[in-house]
């Protein structure tokens, strides 16, 4: 399986080509339900994360909501 470059929350990673970012987050060990994801300056609806095409080169800024009290 071929790899692509993306820079994730300021760090380059390598990861598997044609991933969607539900895949990509689930490689993370993320519950989609608990992140924003910011694509290349963009926020990401959580609704389309399946749609949406991990590419050479995307940054991403990822946030994990924490509940507390």
């Amino acid at each position: 399986m071929s790899r692509i470059e993306v820079t994730v929350n300021g760090e380059t990673r390598s990861v598997p080509a044609d991933l969607t970012l539900t895949g990509f987050l689930e490689l993370l060990e993320l519950d989609p339900r608990k992140v924003a994801v910011e694509r290349n300056l963009e926020i990401a609806p959580r609704s389309q994360y399946d749609a949406i095409k991990i590419a050479a080169g995307d940054r991403l800024e990822i946030v994990q909501f924490v509940g507390g009290g």
